[in-house]
Parts: C-alpha cells; structure tokens; sequence
C-alpha cells in the first residue's frame, strides 16, 4: 500500500511539473538590460486563458520597495512598482503568448507584448514592441520556481 502511495506521488509531481513548464506561469526572474544583472521576480499568472504578470520583489541593491512609476500615463502612475501588473491580456496560440501588453517601468510606456517559452520552460522570452514585433526588443526571464 505504501508503494502505491509513493508512486502515486511521484506521477502526480512529474504531470504537475509538466503543467508548469508547458506554461508560462510561476515565478520568473528578469534581468536588467544594463547591468546584466538580475533585476526582479515576476509572477506570472493565468485567469480564464488570460496570462499577467505582476512584480513581486525587486533584486538590484537600489530596490527598497518604495519605488513608484513615476513616468506611467495610465492608473499606475504614482503607484508601487512592487505589486504592480506590468503584463496583461496574453492569450496562448500556437504556442506563442500574445496579444496583450506590457509596461516598462523605467520609462512610463506600454507595448504589445508576446511570451514563448524556451529550453523545457526553463526561460521566456519575452518581447515588447510598438507595431510589429520587428520594432522592439527582446529579455530572456528564467523560470525561479
């Protein structure tokens, strides 16, 4: 009985560890284009097919988690960076996660957005852009959890 009950675990972690990684939910780390170092944790959520993803902690030394979006021209502005949904409204195509938006912080500004998940779900690759994804750049987050 205890055997059945080991296994049973066992499959039941394997299929659970599967769900995660075939999605880009769970907590990520982003890096900081600059310094190239890390730069905070997001969680990525999903709600009825929707994806968002919210700032959980900041990394750098700087981050006391007073920060606000100063630059934000949207209801974000003035509020805490730590809290804040920076990507919403990403729907699953083709393996893809597009169709929504997302906020840089740092400048104020919100671009399109799109998400794949890269080597087994261990990275995203997440892109912003104004038009066509051609005009924009690319982070690669890595999987915290």
């Amino acid at each position: 009985m205890r055997k059945n009950a080991i296994l049973l675990g066992i499959v039941l972690a394997f299929f659970s560890g599967l769900t995660l990684a075939g999605t880009p939910e769970g907590l990520w780390k982003s890096i900081d284009d600059e310094t190239g170092k890390p730069r905070s944790l997001i969680r990525i959520h999903e709600n009825n097919g929707e994806y968002s993803a919210v700032v959980e902690k900041g990394l750098l030394p700087t981050d006391t988690g007073e920060s606000v979006c100063d630059k934000c021209t949207d209801e974000r502005k003035g509020q805490k960076i730590i809290g804040m949904t920076i990507a919403k409204g990403l729907r699953e195509k083709d393996g893809v996660y597009q169709g929504g938006e997302i906020l840089d912080p740092e400048n104020g500004k919100t671009y399109r957005c799109k998400m794949k998940l890269l080597e087994n779900g261990k990275k995203l690759e997440v892109r912003g852009f104004i038009g066509i994804s051609l005009f924009g750049r690319s982070q690669i987050w890595t999987r915290e959890e």
